[in-house]
């Protein structure tokens, strides 16, 4: 079943994506050559806790860190380590916020120093495919709508999106009904309501669409090696214009 959030739950569910969204602003802040993946972590679970909120992935089905850290061909849930970033990595933060019963989502992928052209373009596409899919983010549209939108855009730059991951409902759960997958033909599944609220995340490859998660049982890497990159927001349906929910006032609030 879709949850459909009242206003009440909605005010929460604002603050949960706003601090969510300036842990992920504080996150890029600190992307650049010589700091550890597992730096930004700490940074970004201590923030989350200053704002009386918790991670959301932290031992979400075992996950050990606060933040997914994925670096160049590193799709998602990249765990944080010692790695120190390199000039020229792309770097996909994915946060999460819980805060008075609701969970805030979102992520994005930041150039590291100075980054090719095409990790670059890369990076730039994968956002766009997302503003191209929340065009359909409306009352009465279907969410395949969004789907076939962001793979459209996608493809027609070349690249591919991923389809072994897909986005999803949020809110009082991390995961909620529907799945949002980034591809698909239009006119699908379940129709569109004010009061939904989704985690809308297009998950971008340079190369192939296939990808492989290595042994860890998390990081999911592109199978031919190429990069990939990640954008996300939490995203409100209402009676007119979709509403971007997570988006801070201030990077650290």
């Amino acid at each position: 079943m879709i949850a459909i959030k009242n206003g009440q739950e909605l005010a929460a569910m604002r603050q949960a994506c706003k601090i969510t969204a300036a842990a992920r602003a504080l996150a890029g802040e600190m992307v650049r050559p010589g700091v550890s993946t597992k730096a930004i972590d700490k940074a970004v679970r201590e923030f989350i806790l200053g704002q009386g909120a918790k991670p959301s992935f932290l031992h979400y089905n075992g996950f050990p860190a606060s933040t997914c850290i994925s670096v160049n061909n590193v799709v998602i849930h990249g765990i944080p380590d010692g790695y120190l970033l390199q000039d020229g990595d792309i770097v996909s933060v994915d946060v999460g916020a819980y805060y008075k019963g609701f969970h805030g989502d979102c992520a994005a992928t930041f150039p590291c120093g100075t980054v090719s052209a095409e990790a670059e373009r890369l990076i730039q596409v994968t956002k766009q495919s997302f503003f191209e899919g929340i065009r359909f983010a409306r009352k009465g549209h279907r969410v395949s709508d969004i789907s076939h939108a962001i793979q459209t855009y996608v493809e027609s730059n070349g690249f591919s999106v991923v389809r072994s991951f897909v986005g999803h409902g949020v809110g009082a759960q991390l995961h909620e009904e529907p799945e949002v997958p980034n591809f698909g033909s239009p006119g699908r599944g379940p129709r569109l309501l004010p009061g939904m609220t989704l985690a809308i995340e297009p998950m971008v490859n340079a190369g192939v669409y296939d990808v492989r998660v290595l042994q860890d049982g998390w990081t999911t890497v592109t199978s031919d090696g190429k990069l990939s990159a990640h954008y996300e927001n939490t995203v409100l349906i209402t009676d007119g214009e979709p509403e971007i929910l997570t988006v801070a006032e201030e990077s650290r609030l």
